[in-house]
């Protein structure tokens, strides 16, 4: 059992260490490198994918994405769609109203800044706290999504936290129970050494998938031994 207080750097390590144990470990290939090699629209279709992502399951933001660029030739066309024609389009993503303004306000914004292109390549000659400003500008844009994009497509050292790794990291203490997601975003990315901050992603997803779920955790595990102060532990 841990508080908040007691995490360092060290036991990050530790903890990074007896999830890959547990887990296996996570490649780091799985995360796009900053080597030049990255498609102009890449980092746009993860953002268009991660706003169909907000709050629904994998299943579906597969077949909202499908969908949704199966119907449209390329990023000018979605942008340029009849919402409500959009909003169909991608209906099995959930809140599609919601969605498809987020989504056509993103393209605009990129084609803005950009002078016309669909292309982020811009955000990686900029600072990580630049890049996520800019993502995170766009309203509807948060700090999940902004650091999902970020580190995915671009390398940036950028946790990106969902359900799964707020619910573990408070209950393992990482990150204070009363914290909002921004805050545990900005929490974790002060307390994580940059170049875990992906596999530790991956591994925080895996064990709450795993072991350490929303209900009827199943504890009988050494990390939640070591670290867990969930009802179930």
């Amino acid at each position: 059992m841990s508080t908040h207080a007691e995490w360092d750097e060290s036991r990050v390590r530790q903890l990074h260490d007896e999830l890959v144990s547990l887990h296996e470990a996570v490649e780091s290939t799985s995360a796009h490198g900053t080597d030049g090699d990255v498609e102009p629209g890449e980092g746009v279709r993860q953002l268009v994918t991660t706003i169909l992502s907000q709050n629904v399951a994998d299943e579906n933001t597969r077949r909202a994405s499908e969908s949704l660029f199966e119907t449209y030739d390329d990023f000018a066309a979605i942008e340029a769609a009849d919402t409500d024609e959009l909003v169909e389009v991608i209906r099995v993503a959930g809140l599609p109203t919601q969605k498809a303004e987020r989504i056509q306000r993103a393209l605009a914004a990129i084609r803005e800044e950009t002078g016309g292109a669909y292309s982020l390549a811009f955000l990686d000659a900029m600072s990580t706290d630049d890049a996520k400003t800019w993502l995170t500008g766009i309203k509807g844009v948060g700090p999940k999504t902004a650091s999902v994009v970020l580190n995915f497509t671009f390398g940036k050292p950028t946790m990106a936290v969902d359900t799964h790794v707020e619910r573990v990291s408070k209950r393992f203490g990482l990150v204070p129970k009363s914290a909002s997601n921004q805050r545990a975003h900005d929490v974790l990315g002060e307390l994580v050494p940059d170049e875990l901050t992906y596999p530790l992603h991956v591994l925080l997803i895996r064990h709450g998938r795993t072991y350490c779920s929303a209900q009827d955790p199943d504890c009988s595990n050494p990390v939640c031994e070591t670290y867990c102060d969930c009802d179930g532990c």
